[in-house]
């Protein structure tokens, strides 16, 4: 255990914090469990890693024997850049012992030592490492929860462990009150290495640059309650008593030591981009600015899975594929009708890809990484879109170990196991897979060398069992057709749905998969619209609401609810369906009703304003009590309540 070190001097003045990155790295033991925040590069302690490895290199050049030596390496998100950053740094053969993370993909130098069995390896799912930090901090056991039943972690499929000198056990499997849990159990962390933007001398930290916050309050309060250290990595100073007491986004309390970067490239927001201001708040761009993807197999998979959305859905969209569902939704002019969320705490916006991807610009809000996670695991995704490596004949899908290559679940496992509907998006087939389109028939110019379409999946990622169980609509969305997973005599049992034009069945889909899934009898063609050069109009689509659904009559109650969210009125015409269809509504009834109308995103061509007044006063005095309106058009809203004529009998 650390000795916990004391702020005070003998003289009762407060100790300065800030030291340089070998002098932190020095604090750091033989045998530490050390936890580290970031997701790829966003939060990463770049400085602190470079100087820990410099060490450890440096003293196994002059002794033989590196320092320090076998750590154990907690995180939860990926943290790299596929070749030398991140937690590449951690990849050398002595300096780590056991690593426990969310994501191996991103760490090829740890990767190896999983592989070649050189430390002891688990993959755990990324939202429960983050609550385990949370419970850590906590003094709890371990973190209880559903999230991993019948995947690759539950214990009856190997519980996390990635190779064979792999162990101990981390995970349980409880049954408690008739239903099974999984019990990830918790372990001390000597030495918490977080980020942020500026720091006092005291400690206190504040995110202000940063393009999340994620699990550093967690993971400094884990480090801190089990007696360690915690390090943080700041851009820049503040003089002590100045940072305002509701940016402080650290207290001082729990940090022992400040490294100020003195190399801007080991303190970059992303990977990729050394400072955007749209992913920190500081400024909005124009949507505009997007521009739209070009026809391919990837917009043709992400116009199809934008085909699942609906107004005021919140999304969750994975890295790689399925972030074309975002340039749809831009081209589409989605974006005031749905709410795209990413795992490590953004709420809105539009999702940042490559090695900029968990940031996005425009974000409604940004959330701690822990907190966003309970959102998930509770229930409240009403849609997932993840990439699909590897399905099998049952659903269930594989994309964390492919041979000797570790890519690991990430939030995966959390997102695909709470999301009310997930839609699985990739290609058919890969491996040199060419399609082109022409007059909107899908033809494969060179088939993909491998199958995707497994009889069983090396690595169960997703379980198809527990899909169909906690009753989860699923969709597996190729460029070429489309499948669904169905319980077949209570089974999971893929069945094919939909089938892209110009694609023969036998040769374009059965020929290259190593099954044979269920056939809908209800097959169809997929929309050509799909596969054409102009937009789908899909927010006309998403907004075409008959009217007779728009009216809800609570006969009981005497009670009619109208539902004008998303409606545009154009015309005359539109004005007479209104006042035809709700007096055909109530004009039997014989008496009055109450009103409540939602006017949210409603919108009116501003020459008909007045005839829609008129249309609403006539309605009020044959038909309505009272009236109750709710929704963003201020506008109409107070004008319709200013000329309310009085209803009384």
């Amino acid at each position: 255990m650390h000795t916990q070190i004391n702020d005070l001097h003998s003289n009762g003045a407060r100790r300065n914090k800030v030291v340089s990155a070998q002098e932190a790295v020095r604090l750091i033991h033989d045998g530490d469990t050390i936890a580290t925040g970031g997701f790829i590069g966003i939060g990463f302690a770049e400085e602190v890693a470079v100087a820990l490895e410099d060490r450890f290199l440096q003293s196994r050049e002059e002794t033989g024997m590196g320092s320090p030596i076998n750590l154990t390496l907690m995180y939860a998100a990926g943290q790299g850049d596929g070749k030398n950053r991140g937690l590449n740094h951690f990849g050398h053969a002595g300096l780590v012992r056991r690593v426990i993370g969310g994501h191996w993909g991103l760490a090829p130098a740890l990767q190896e030592l999983a592989i070649n069995n050189q430390i002891e390896a688990y993959n755990l799912p990324q939202g429960v490492i983050t609550h385990l930090f949370r419970d850590i901090a906590a003094g709890k056991p371990g973190t209880l929860t559903h999230v991993g039943l019948d995947t690759f972690v539950d214990p009856q499929h190997g519980g996390g462990k990635i190779n064979a000198v792999t162990h101990d056990d981390l995970v349980r499997r409880m049954n408690i009150d008739g239903r099974d849990y999984l019990f990830y159990k918790a372990i001390p962390i000597q030495v918490g290495i977080i980020r942020a933007t500026t720091a006092d001398p005291d400690g206190n930290l504040s995110m202000e640059r940063e393009a999340l916050t994620l699990e550093a309050l967690a993971i400094a309060m884990a480090a801190h309650n089990s007696g360690g250290i915690v390090i943080a990595q700041v851009e820049r100073l503040a003089e002590r008593n100045t940072l305002h007491s509701r940016s402080v986004k650290i207290p001082g309390v729990l940090v022992d030591a400040v490294v100020v970067a003195t190399n801007p490239a080991y303190h970059m927001q992303t990977f990729s981009e050394p400072y955007n201001p749209a992913y920190s708040g500081e400024i909005r761009v124009p949507m505009s600015l997007m521009e739209p993807m070009s026809l391919s197999e990837r917009k043709i998979i992400a116009r199809r899975a934008a085909l699942e959305l609906k107004p005021n859905d919140v999304v969750n969209l994975g890295i790689g594929m399925p972030e074309g569902v975002a340039s749809v939704a831009v081209e589409e002019k989605l974006f005031d009708l749905l709410t795209l969320t990413a795992e490590p705490g953004v709420i809105g916006g539009i999702p940042a890809g490559g090695l900029s991807f968990g940031a996005a610009v425009n974000a409604q809000a940004v959330i701690d990484q822990p907190n966003q996670f309970d959102f998930y695991d509770g229930g409240g995704l009403d849609v997932a879109v993840l990439g699909l490596a590897q399905a099998d004949a049952q659903g269930n899908l594989n994309v964390s170990k492919f041979g000797s290559r570790l890519s690991g679940a990430g939030g995966f496992i959390n997102i695909s196991q709470n999301a009310k509907k997930v839609v699985f998006v990739g290609t058919f087939t890969t491996g040199g897979l060419q399609v082109s389109v022409d007059n909107a028939q899908l033809q494969i110019a060179q088939e993909g060398s491998q199958h995707k379409f497994l009889q069983q999946v090396e690595h169960r990622t997703f379980s198809a069992r527990e899909a169909l169980a906690r009753g989860r609509k699923v969709l597996y969305v190729t460029e070429r057709c489309v499948f669904q997973l169905v319980d077949q005599s209570g089974q999971p049992t893929l069945a094919l749905i939909e089938i892209a034009p110009g694609m023969d069945l036998q040769r374009d889909i059965l020929a290259h998969m190593d099954f044979v899934p269920l056939i809908s009898p209800q097959l169809k063609i997929m929309d050509a619209a799909l596969f054409g050069i102009e937009p789908l109009g899909l927010r006309e689509r998403l907004l075409q609401t008959p009217l007779a659904k728009r009216l809800d009559l609570k006969r009981a109650h005497r009670m009619l609810f109208i539902n004008f969210e998303g409606l545009s009125v154009e015309s005359a015409q539109d004005i007479d369906a209104i006042e035809t269809g709700v007096t055909e509504l109530l004009e039997p009834l014989g008496h009055r009703v109450a009103v409540v109308v939602n006017y949210d995103s409603f919108n009116i061509l501003p020459a008909l304003l007045d005839s829609y007044t008129a249309m609403v006063q006539r309605l009020s005095r044959r038909f309505y009590s009272q009236v109750t309106r709710y929704g963003s058009g201020g506008f109409l809203k107070a004008q319709l309540e200013a000329s309310q004529p009085d209803t009384s009998d």
